[in-house]
């Protein structure tokens, strides 16, 4: 198990993390982004439907009503961002090897495609076959100001400067501006450490803590009053939570994006207990359900 971070660990609850004084960070900034709206996430695009983390899925995904794409990073040998879950290209690829240990170059020799057509024969396409794993910028030229962006530091004790890096791409399409504001992006991280960099980088940037429960999912006030000092929410794994745990987030004013909701059974049920936005490979069905849901 890796280090813990400043306190917040409690029975089946984990956060990645070393200890860290967030206060001397500017806690209590306030954002742009309200929590007004019932944010529908694609997870890795529309991951149900095409090969997860391409750019056919991130197109899809906004086709089919998602308010966010959803972006994992890895970095290159050579230090490039780009967009892919795990580790290692084993799985979304037709290579092997860990990220850190290939090129920008190497990677993109790379068929991000066929093994999803190979996994999902009923949603399988002849153009998914040799797609490219994109990078964190060509994914920026493509979509632009007018997405927006839910982004995921992952592995950063892998990746060391990852969250300079990030920031600087963001600075450089404009999608932080001379304030140190934005409007459309997000940025989560499993890592308590990780998103304390990013908020010693920028105190003005919405940020996310991504959770994962072993067991059923307990928070207490103390540890939402530590994470309100540097995030705007939680996005803990669905299968673990109940309705209390959301009331008790939200009676912090903290958002809380629950990953990940595949069903519009369980979809119902996390608007029931006041989720203000959730991950989902089905942008579609929950768009369907947020419709349904405002009609009640």
């Amino acid at each position: 198990m890796k280090r813990m971070g400043i306190g917040i660990l409690t029975a089946g609850f984990i956060l990645q993390g070393a200890a860290m004084d967030v206060s001397a960070n500017g806690g209590g900034t306030h954002h742009d982004h309200s929590d007004k709206k019932i944010i529908n996430v694609s997870h890795r695009g529309a991951s149900g439907y095409a090969p997860e983390h391409t750019i056919p899925a991130y197109q899809l995904g906004e086709q089919l009503k998602g308010d966010y794409i959803e972006i994992d990073l890895q970095m290159t040998k050579d230090g490039q961002l780009i967009a892919m879950h795990d580790e290692s290209v084993d799985r979304t690829t037709d290579g092997s090897g860990q990220v850190k240990e290939l090129t920008l170059a190497e990677v993109k020799q790379l068929d991000a495609g066929s093994w999803f057509n190979e996994k999902y024969p009923q949603y399988a396409k002849i153009e998914y076959e040799g797609l490219k794993v994109p990078t964190l910028e060509e994914v920026l030229q493509k979509f632009g100001k007018q997405a927006n962006y839910y982004i995921e530091t992952k592995s950063p004790d892998v990746y060391p400067g990852m969250e300079a890096k990030l920031l600087d791409v963001l600075e450089d399409y404009k999608m932080i501006d001379k304030k140190g504001r934005t409007k459309n992006v997000l940025i989560q991280s499993f890592s308590q450490e990780s998103l304390l960099t990013v908020h010693s980088l920028n105190a003005n940037l919405p940020l996310v803590q991504l959770i994962s429960y072993q067991s059923p999912a307990v928070i207490t006030d103390e540890e939402l009053e530590m994470i309100a000092q540097y995030a705007i929410g939680v996005g803990p794994n669905f299968a673990r939570i109940d309705e209390q745990y959301v009331q008790t987030v939200r009676n912090h004013d903290l958002q809380i994006h629950p990953y990940t909701v595949n069903t519009k059974e369980e979809m119902r049920r996390a608007l029931d207990w006041g989720v203000t936005g959730l991950f989902t490979n089905f942008p579609d069905l929950f768009h369907e359900v947020i419709k349904e849901f405002k009609k009640r």
